[in-house]
């Protein structure tokens, strides 16, 4: 039943669903792109739904430009603003010590916070509107979100393409088995990593209470 259901999905709707997710969160928007972009390339693993890790690849990497895109335009225009209001409505991810702790990395690190940061959760959705309420040159920021956008996406489809071949290779006899325990590793890392983040944010700011930024030009 569940093979049937996944057959019936078509590939293109796949491809779109992962774009359209992915350019949401990276207009600073909460949602699960990441698990988005893992399930589908998940999905490519099984050459019976004819889902191709490339598109995948294509469309993950084009949401997370157009989105970090539009995100930096509108942070530019709003500013703190913005924040405030995303304060109020999502505080588990924009509350004060998120945002003073993602101002810091990107005042330090400048197009390079942009570009690791497609690769942790809080820095992913603050990227685009912080760098552009911090006045970051968009060439600049266009550039280390490009190149973040299709090195993350990429990766990410194919290294879980291959894992999911791996899976179904060895378990063929229990392969949604090993689906099952793939997801839940990549599940039990993600929780481990926001972890690990929500330590770092409240080291930062603990540390960091003296400081103050400014506008964003690094390199």
């Amino acid at each position: 039943m569940v093979e049937q259901l996944l057959q019936a999905i078509p590939p293109v709707a796949v491809y779109v669903i992962v774009g359209v997710i992915i350019m949401i969160e990276s207009l600073g928007i909460p949602i699960p792109g990441e698990i988005t972009l893992v399930s589908a390339a998940l999905l490519s693993s099984r050459h019976e739904l004819a889902v191709s890790p490339l598109w995948i690849a294509i469309c993950g990497s084009a949401g997370a430009i157009i989105g970090d895109s539009i995100g930096f335009a509108i942070g530019h225009r709003y500013g703190g603003t913005l924040f405030g209001w995303l304060g109020r409505k999502f505080p588990r991810h924009f509350g004060p010590k998120h945002v003073a702790f993602a101002e810091r990395i990107f005042t330090k690190y400048g197009v390079w916070a942009v570009f690791f940061g497609r690769f942790i959760l809080v820095l992913r959705i603050f990227a685009g509107p912080l760098a552009g309420s911090l006045r970051m040159p968009y060439l600049r920021f266009l550039a280390a979100n490009a190149l973040g956008g299709i090195v993350w996406a990429s990766g990410t489809a194919y290294l879980l393409y291959y894992v999911g071949m791996v899976a179904e290779t060895w378990l063929s006899r229990f392969s949604y088995l090993g689906l099952i325990l793939v997801v839940l590793s990549g599940l039990a890392i993600g929780l481990f990593v926001k972890h690990r983040m929500g330590k770092l944010v409240e080291r930062e700011n603990v540390s960091g209470n003296d400081r103050s930024t400014g506008p964003l030009n690094r390199d």
